[in-house]
């Protein structure tokens, strides 16, 4: 008996479980929107667009005021699924093409694979554009456990070509596969991440730039211009599916421990941009420009986690924030605290400032720096300075429409009626209509009518930057350049430092061995299968590509 005592005090007591006693992991919903216009939901003050689905989270939830991506797609993805800034991941000129032999490179650990050393099940719905040249770069070998993929002449169901998919509409075959991800989930195995990337409301090919079903034109028949009508189709069928994902969340008895995140990818193409019709009003600029209306999204975060709900944050967040917030919001702040990821990356956790209403940590913002092209744009605090442009100059005005604004003209009964607005009700957590007036109200963007100082800002390749304060001059109307040298002598020096840390970009030139027409007209894999293409036939399609 003595011994037995011995023991007892000598071995260490047995403790509960801290892993236990915790809370379980939130399941994360991310839903990407593809080239939506700032001024294409009804949050931010549209009466024109129908998205009451996206307007109930954002009434319940956060808006996201001053939140900022990079200006064109694949930039964005990567800063997403990274956590860096393009121009430390090489994809920060252009978009990846679907014959470039290249990808978000190997040695990036991304956000699914972070979330599954945390116990998560990863799943992708829709549009990867960070790399399909070889296998080993496509998502089921980057941590995710299911891929649904529709990107040009690319159908994907895993790896497999989805030909039973030709004649689906994208945004239904996309949806379906994110209900089915939620309806098939075992929360009681761990906690889901699901990525849903739509395709919505990117331009098509040429001959049907703006697809769309009939039916879905037809109930837009207010707005007169018929391309304009189209696009709000395609964005007011991606809401529906926001709806339908809420509705199986809570299905599936997982909303109420869920984050949920909506945002674009970039801002709005406008009228003839790439064939299509979104609306950044009242920002300046359109879509792969580094002007607020380029690279200020549309951007929310939904959650019963946020104590402090139903309001608008104007601290600023950018894309590559989501990876540490998230891994702090399912791991907790001893998962950030790893020095290597913790110095590695230029996101920054917000978690707590969307909990807790905290002041954001972030204080800059690079938007971009292309060398390439000559354009770069910074942000620190309120100032922001802009150098060169894209296109010429041709995009860098401000361009509607945007007079479809009167709060009378807005439907507040859609948002009720909802499937995410019937959801919010469920949980007590959908705001009165005077309150909902109040958010929209507070997060709607106006451009100053006049000032004393400043003049107008053309940048080219050769004039001096441009310097704008964006809290008061979100419309980037007024340089002050001449009337704070000081400051933008400061954000040039800043710029310098950064630009000086940046990697080469890493586009390559178009392989004429990735060519559809080798592999049954599909997009695929070509680097696995270069041994099988006879250089002769290379060279009789070398002069198509």
């Amino acid at each position: 008996m003595l011994f037995l005592v011995l023991l007892w005090l000598v071995l260490p007591m047995p403790i509960p479980s801290e892993a236990a006693n915790d809370p379980p992991k939130p399941h994360i919903i991310f839903i990407l929107a593809d080239d939506l216009g700032f001024n294409d939901v009804g949050f931010h003050g549209s009466a024109q667009i129908p998205t009451p689905n996206i307007d109930a989270l954002a009434y319940s939830g956060i808006i996201l005021n001053r939140y900022y991506v990079a200006p064109i797609c694949t930039p964005s993805r990567s800063a997403l699924m990274t956590g860096k800034y393009p121009i430390h991941t090489g994809m920060q000129h252009t978009v990846l093409y679907a014959a470039e032999p290249r990808g978000l490179p190997l040695k990036e650990k991304i956000l699914p694979q972070y979330l599954n050393d945390l116990g998560y099940t990863s799943h992708i719905s829709g549009k990867w554009h960070l790399g399909h040249w070889k296998l080993e770069y496509t998502p089921l070998f980057r941590g995710f456990s299911s891929h649904k993929n529709l990107w040009g002449l690319d159908m994907r169901n895993g790896t497999d070509v989805a030909y039973n998919l030709h004649g689906q509409y994208t945004t239904d075959v996309i949806t379906k596969h994110s209900v089915s991800v939620i309806a098939n989930h075992d929360a009681a195995k761990g906690p889901l991440f699901l990525y849903v990337a739509h395709a919505a409301g990117h331009s098509g090919n040429p001959y049907n730039p703006l697809p769309v079903p009939d039916d879905d034109v037809m109930k837009l028949d207010h707005i007169l211009h018929y391309k304009r009508r189209r696009y709000a189709a395609m964005v007011a069928k991606m809401d529906e599916s926001v709806g339908v994902i809420v509705d199986q969340l809570r299905k599936s008895n997982m909303l109420e421990n869920s984050i949920i995140i909506f945002s674009s990818d970039n801002g709005g193409p406008a009228q003839g941009f790439n064939l299509n019709f979104a609306s950044n009003y009242p920002l300046r600029g359109v879509k792969n420009t580094l002007w607020e209306g380029g690279v200020r999204a549309a951007g929310l975060v939904w959650s019963p986690l946020l104590e402090k709900r139903q309001r608008v944050v104007d601290e600023t967040m950018h894309i590559s924030d989501w990876l540490p917030t998230l891994i702090e919001a399912a791991g907790g702040i001893p998962a950030l605290a790893n020095a290597n990821l913790s110095q590695s990356l230029d996101g920054m956790s917000i978690w707590q400032t969307l909990v807790h209403a905290y002041p954001s940590p972030r204080k800059t913002v690079l938007h971009n720096i292309d060398d390439i092209w000559g354009s770069a744009a910074l942000t620190v605090g309120d100032w922001k300075m802009i150098q060169g442009t894209n296109y010429n100059g041709r995009w860098d005005g401000w361009y509607g429409p945007g007079g479809e604004r009167d709060p009378h003209l807005y439907d507040w009964n859609l948002v009720l009626k909802s499937s995410s607005g019937k959801a919010m009700t469920g949980l007590k957590m959908l705001p009165s209509r005077a309150d909902q007036q109040r958010l929209r109200e507070t997060a709607t963007v106006t451009c100053q009518g006049q000032s004393t100082q400043g003049t107008s800002c053309v940048a080219t390749a050769f004039s001096a930057p441009c310097l704008f304060h964006v809290r008061d001059d979100p419309c980037e109307q007024f340089n002050l350049a001449e009337q704070y040298p000081k400051v933008l002598d400061l954000l040039v020096a800043e710029l310098q430092h950064i630009n000086s840390t940046a990697v080469p970009p890493s586009n390559q030139p178009d392989d004429p061995r990735a060519s559809p027409m080798y592999f049954n007209y599909t997009w695929t894999n070509f680097g696995d299968y270069y041994g099988n293409i006879k250089g002769a036939v290379l060279g009789d399609i070398s002069s198509k590509f």
